[in-house]
Protein backbone atom coordinates (compact mmCIF):
# COMPACT_ATOMS: atom_id res chain seq x y z
CA UNK A 1 0.00 0.00 0.00
CA UNK A 2 1.09 3.59 -0.53
CA UNK A 3 2.77 5.53 2.25
CA UNK A 4 0.96 8.46 3.82
CA UNK A 5 2.95 11.69 3.66
CA UNK A 6 2.51 15.44 3.86
CA UNK A 7 -0.22 15.37 1.22
CA UNK A 8 -2.29 12.73 3.03
CA UNK A 9 -5.83 13.56 4.10
CA UNK A 10 -5.63 13.02 7.86
CA UNK A 11 -8.31 13.03 10.55
CA UNK A 12 -8.23 13.01 14.35
CA UNK A 13 -11.02 12.04 16.75
CA UNK A 14 -10.53 12.29 20.52
CA UNK A 15 -9.24 15.72 21.52
CA UNK A 16 -8.79 15.10 25.23
CA UNK A 17 -5.63 15.49 27.31
CA UNK A 18 -3.55 13.14 25.14
CA UNK A 19 -5.28 13.58 21.80
CA UNK A 20 -5.08 17.36 21.92
CA UNK A 21 -1.31 17.29 22.20
CA UNK A 22 -0.99 14.72 19.40
CA UNK A 23 -3.29 16.66 17.08
CA UNK A 24 -1.32 19.86 17.65
CA UNK A 25 1.89 17.94 16.84
CA UNK A 26 0.39 16.94 13.49
CA UNK A 27 -0.51 20.55 12.74
CA UNK A 28 2.97 21.79 13.71
CA UNK A 29 4.48 19.19 11.40
CA UNK A 30 2.57 20.73 8.51
CA UNK A 31 -0.11 18.09 8.03
CA UNK A 32 -3.57 19.11 6.90
CA UNK A 33 -5.99 17.91 9.58
CA UNK A 34 -9.70 17.24 9.93
CA UNK A 35 -11.00 17.03 13.51
CA UNK A 36 -14.25 15.90 15.06
CA UNK A 37 -15.55 16.06 18.64
CA UNK A 38 -19.01 15.48 20.04
CA UNK A 39 -18.60 18.84 21.80
CA UNK A 40 -17.88 21.31 18.96
CA UNK A 41 -16.17 23.71 21.37
CA UNK A 42 -13.30 21.24 21.65
CA UNK A 43 -12.44 21.77 18.00
CA UNK A 44 -12.15 25.58 18.18
CA UNK A 45 -8.46 25.70 19.16
CA UNK A 46 -7.57 23.30 16.36
CA UNK A 47 -9.51 25.25 13.75
CA UNK A 48 -7.69 28.37 14.94
CA UNK A 49 -4.42 26.50 14.40
CA UNK A 50 -5.32 25.51 10.85
CA UNK A 51 -7.47 22.37 11.10
CA UNK A 52 -10.95 21.90 9.65
CA UNK A 53 -13.83 20.67 11.79
CA UNK A 54 -16.09 17.90 10.48
CA UNK A 55 -19.75 17.80 11.57
CA UNK A 56 -19.67 14.04 12.25
CA UNK A 57 -17.28 11.11 12.42
CA UNK A 58 -18.84 9.77 9.21
CA UNK A 59 -18.20 13.01 7.34
CA UNK A 60 -14.64 13.12 8.66
CA UNK A 61 -14.21 9.65 7.21
CA UNK A 62 -15.39 10.82 3.80
CA UNK A 63 -12.76 13.56 3.85
CA UNK A 64 -9.84 11.42 5.07
CA UNK A 65 -7.74 8.41 4.17
CA UNK A 66 -5.87 8.10 7.50
CA UNK A 67 -7.66 8.67 10.81
CA UNK A 68 -6.28 8.62 14.35
CA UNK A 69 -8.43 7.83 17.39
CA UNK A 70 -7.56 8.67 21.00
CA UNK A 71 -10.63 7.76 23.04
CA UNK A 72 -11.44 6.79 26.60
CA UNK A 73 -12.49 3.13 26.36
CA UNK A 74 -13.77 0.23 24.25
CA UNK A 75 -17.35 1.55 24.17
CA UNK A 76 -16.24 4.98 22.95
CA UNK A 77 -14.13 3.45 20.16
CA UNK A 78 -16.99 1.17 19.07
CA UNK A 79 -19.45 4.07 19.04
CA UNK A 80 -17.16 6.32 16.98
CA UNK A 81 -16.41 3.53 14.50
CA UNK A 82 -19.77 1.83 14.10
CA UNK A 83 -22.44 3.93 15.82
CA UNK A 84 -24.87 6.32 14.17
CA UNK A 85 -22.94 8.51 11.69
CA UNK A 86 -19.88 6.44 12.59
CA UNK A 87 -16.46 6.72 11.01
CA UNK A 88 -16.63 3.36 9.23
CA UNK A 89 -19.63 4.56 7.25
CA UNK A 90 -17.59 7.31 5.63
CA UNK A 91 -14.20 5.71 5.07
CA UNK A 92 -13.36 4.33 1.65
CA UNK A 93 -11.79 0.91 1.09
CA UNK A 94 -8.02 1.12 1.39
CA UNK A 95 -8.11 3.79 4.11
CA UNK A 96 -6.54 3.27 7.52
CA UNK A 97 -7.53 3.81 11.15
CA UNK A 98 -4.83 4.04 13.83
CA UNK A 99 -6.35 3.60 17.27
CA UNK A 100 -4.09 5.04 19.97
CA UNK A 101 -6.68 4.42 22.69
CA UNK A 102 -6.04 1.88 25.44
CA UNK A 103 -8.68 -0.83 25.09
CA UNK A 104 -8.89 -4.61 25.40
CA UNK A 105 -6.88 -6.66 22.90
CA UNK A 106 -10.00 -8.71 22.14
CA UNK A 107 -11.89 -5.53 21.24
CA UNK A 108 -9.08 -4.38 18.94
CA UNK A 109 -9.22 -7.70 17.09
CA UNK A 110 -13.02 -7.58 16.81
CA UNK A 111 -13.01 -4.00 15.51
CA UNK A 112 -10.27 -4.93 13.05
CA UNK A 113 -12.33 -7.80 11.64
CA UNK A 114 -15.34 -5.53 11.12
CA UNK A 115 -13.24 -2.90 9.38
CA UNK A 116 -11.40 -5.48 7.28
CA UNK A 117 -14.77 -6.63 5.94
CA UNK A 118 -15.14 -3.09 4.53
CA UNK A 119 -11.59 -3.07 3.14
CA UNK A 120 -10.34 -0.70 5.86
CA UNK A 121 -7.05 -1.28 7.68
CA UNK A 122 -6.67 -0.98 11.47
CA UNK A 123 -3.60 -0.62 13.66
CA UNK A 124 -3.93 -0.85 17.42
CA UNK A 125 -1.29 1.60 18.61
CA UNK A 126 -1.66 2.46 22.30
CA UNK A 127 0.76 5.08 23.56
CA UNK A 128 2.90 5.79 26.61
CA UNK A 129 4.57 9.01 27.68
CA UNK A 130 1.83 11.05 29.31
CA UNK A 131 0.52 14.51 28.55
CA UNK A 132 4.00 15.98 28.30
CA UNK A 133 5.03 13.37 25.75
CA UNK A 134 1.88 14.02 23.69
CA UNK A 135 2.52 17.75 23.63
CA UNK A 136 6.23 17.44 22.81
CA UNK A 137 5.84 14.64 20.25
CA UNK A 138 7.95 12.13 22.18
CA UNK A 139 5.43 9.36 22.80
CA UNK A 140 6.15 5.66 22.61
CA UNK A 141 3.72 3.54 20.58
CA UNK A 142 3.41 -0.24 20.76
CA UNK A 143 1.72 -1.30 17.56
CA UNK A 144 -0.25 -4.36 16.49
CA UNK A 145 -1.35 -5.05 12.95
CA UNK A 146 0.17 -5.58 9.54
CA UNK A 147 3.78 -4.42 9.21
CA UNK A 148 3.02 -3.03 5.74
CA UNK A 149 0.29 -0.79 7.16
CA UNK A 150 2.58 0.48 9.91
CA UNK A 151 5.27 1.26 7.34
CA UNK A 152 2.72 3.35 5.42
CA UNK A 153 1.80 5.33 8.57
CA UNK A 154 5.26 5.85 10.12
CA UNK A 155 6.03 9.22 8.56
CA UNK A 156 2.81 10.77 9.85
CA UNK A 157 2.99 9.10 13.27
CA UNK A 158 6.51 10.47 13.72
CA UNK A 159 4.89 13.86 14.34
CA UNK A 160 3.89 12.70 17.84
CA UNK A 161 5.88 9.48 18.41
CA UNK A 162 9.58 9.24 19.15
CA UNK A 163 9.50 5.44 19.31
CA UNK A 164 7.26 3.11 17.28
CA UNK A 165 7.64 -0.64 17.76
CA UNK A 166 5.76 -3.29 15.81
CA UNK A 167 4.96 -5.91 18.44
CA UNK A 168 2.83 -8.39 16.49
CA UNK A 169 -0.58 -9.01 15.00
CA UNK A 170 -3.65 -6.91 15.69
CA UNK A 171 -4.29 -6.81 19.44
CA UNK A 172 -0.64 -7.26 20.37
CA UNK A 173 -0.21 -3.53 20.84
CA UNK A 174 -2.94 -3.52 23.49
CA UNK A 175 -1.39 -6.55 25.19
CA UNK A 176 2.00 -4.84 25.42
CA UNK A 177 0.31 -1.67 26.73
CA UNK A 178 -1.30 -3.78 29.46
CA UNK A 179 2.15 -5.20 30.27
CA UNK A 180 3.46 -1.64 30.53
CA UNK A 181 0.69 -0.59 32.90
CA UNK A 182 1.18 -3.67 35.06
CA UNK A 183 4.92 -2.96 35.34
CA UNK A 184 4.30 0.72 36.10
CA UNK A 185 1.72 -0.21 38.74
CA UNK A 186 4.16 -2.48 40.56
CA UNK A 187 6.87 0.16 40.50
CA UNK A 188 4.55 2.89 41.78
CA UNK A 189 3.35 0.66 44.61
CA UNK A 190 6.97 0.06 45.65
CA UNK A 191 7.68 3.79 45.65
CA UNK A 192 4.56 4.51 47.70
CA UNK A 193 5.54 1.85 50.24
CA UNK A 194 9.12 3.14 50.48
CA UNK A 195 7.97 6.69 51.17
CA UNK A 196 5.43 5.51 53.73
CA UNK A 197 8.14 3.46 55.51
CA UNK A 198 10.57 6.39 55.62
CA UNK A 199 7.92 8.71 57.05
CA UNK A 200 6.82 6.13 59.63
CA UNK A 201 10.44 5.83 60.81
CA UNK A 202 11.05 9.56 60.98
CA UNK A 203 13.45 9.58 58.02
CA UNK A 204 13.29 12.52 55.63
CA UNK A 205 11.63 10.96 52.55
CA UNK A 206 13.47 13.36 50.22
CA UNK A 207 16.81 12.14 51.58
CA UNK A 208 15.63 8.54 51.23
CA UNK A 209 14.63 9.23 47.63
CA UNK A 210 18.03 10.71 46.79
CA UNK A 211 19.80 7.68 48.22
CA UNK A 212 17.55 5.19 46.43
CA UNK A 213 17.96 7.02 43.12
CA UNK A 214 21.72 6.57 43.45
CA UNK A 215 21.43 2.82 44.05
CA UNK A 216 19.72 -0.33 42.85
CA UNK A 217 16.25 0.95 43.81
CA UNK A 218 16.39 3.60 41.10
CA UNK A 219 13.29 3.61 38.90
CA UNK A 220 11.33 5.89 36.62
CA UNK A 221 8.52 5.85 39.17
CA UNK A 222 10.80 6.98 42.00
CA UNK A 223 12.40 9.65 39.84
CA UNK A 224 9.23 11.04 38.27
CA UNK A 225 6.59 10.42 40.93
CA UNK A 226 8.49 10.06 44.19
CA UNK A 227 8.84 13.79 44.78
CA UNK A 228 5.22 14.37 43.76
CA UNK A 229 4.08 11.84 46.36
CA UNK A 230 6.27 13.41 49.02
CA UNK A 231 5.01 16.91 48.25
CA UNK A 232 1.38 15.86 47.82
CA UNK A 233 1.20 17.01 44.19
CA UNK A 234 -1.76 15.18 42.65
CA UNK A 235 -2.39 17.41 39.66
CA UNK A 236 -2.92 15.14 36.62
CA UNK A 237 -0.87 13.80 34.81
CA UNK A 238 -2.59 10.54 34.36
CA UNK A 239 -5.91 10.40 36.14
CA UNK A 240 -6.65 7.68 38.66
CA UNK A 241 -9.87 6.64 36.89
CA UNK A 242 -7.92 5.97 33.70
CA UNK A 243 -5.31 3.87 35.50
CA UNK A 244 -8.11 1.88 37.11
CA UNK A 245 -9.57 1.27 33.65
CA UNK A 246 -6.19 0.18 32.28
CA UNK A 247 -5.50 -2.18 35.17
CA UNK A 248 -8.94 -3.73 34.86
CA UNK A 249 -8.28 -4.36 31.17
CA UNK A 250 -4.98 -6.04 32.07
CA UNK A 251 -6.60 -8.18 34.77
CA UNK A 252 -9.46 -9.24 32.49
CA UNK A 253 -7.00 -10.09 29.72
CA UNK A 254 -4.97 -12.18 32.17
CA UNK A 255 -8.04 -14.04 33.44
CA UNK A 256 -9.10 -14.88 29.90
CA UNK A 257 -5.68 -16.40 29.32
CA UNK A 258 -5.69 -18.33 32.61
CA UNK A 259 -3.02 -16.11 34.23
CA UNK A 260 -3.03 -14.28 37.56
CA UNK A 261 -1.42 -10.92 38.31
CA UNK A 262 -1.14 -10.61 42.12
CA UNK A 263 0.71 -7.28 42.22
CA UNK A 264 -1.56 -5.63 39.67
CA UNK A 265 -4.59 -6.92 41.60
CA UNK A 266 -3.42 -5.18 44.77
CA UNK A 267 -2.68 -1.90 42.99
CA UNK A 268 -6.07 -1.97 41.24
CA UNK A 269 -7.67 -2.24 44.68
CA UNK A 270 -5.74 0.84 45.86
CA UNK A 271 -6.61 2.83 42.74
CA UNK A 272 -10.25 1.77 43.03
CA UNK A 273 -10.29 2.92 46.65
CA UNK A 274 -8.91 6.25 45.47
CA UNK A 275 -11.60 6.59 42.82
CA UNK A 276 -14.40 5.55 45.16
CA UNK A 277 -13.29 8.26 47.60
CA UNK A 278 -13.92 10.92 44.95
CA UNK A 279 -10.34 11.27 43.73
CA UNK A 280 -10.75 9.71 40.31
CA UNK A 281 -9.70 12.94 38.57
CA UNK A 282 -6.49 13.25 40.63
CA UNK A 283 -3.21 11.91 39.31
CA UNK A 284 -2.98 8.25 40.17
CA UNK A 285 0.24 8.87 42.14
CA UNK A 286 -2.22 9.90 44.89
CA UNK A 287 -2.11 6.24 45.92
CA UNK A 288 1.06 7.32 47.75
CA UNK A 289 -0.96 9.46 50.12
CA UNK A 290 -3.52 6.66 50.49
CA UNK A 291 -0.77 4.21 51.52
CA UNK A 292 0.58 6.69 54.09
CA UNK A 293 -2.89 6.95 55.66
CA UNK A 294 -3.19 3.22 56.22
CA UNK A 295 -2.26 1.83 59.62
CA UNK A 296 -1.23 -1.65 60.69
CA UNK A 297 -3.97 -3.59 62.54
Amino acid sequence: MKSFGKDARIGFIGLGVMGAGMAHCLLRAGHGLQVYARNPERTEAFVAAGAQAAPSAEELGRRCELVFLCLSDDAAVEQVLFGAQGLAGGLAAGSCVVDTSTIAAASARAFGEQLQARGIHLLDAPISGGQQGAESGTLTAMIGGEAEVLAACREVMAAFCKTMTHVGALGAGQTVKSCNQVAVAGAMAGVADAIALAIAQGVDPKVMRDVVLAGTGRSFAMEKHGLRIIEGDTKPGFRARLMRKDLRIALATARAAGATLPAATLVEQLVNELCESGQGEADWCAIGRLVQQKRAP
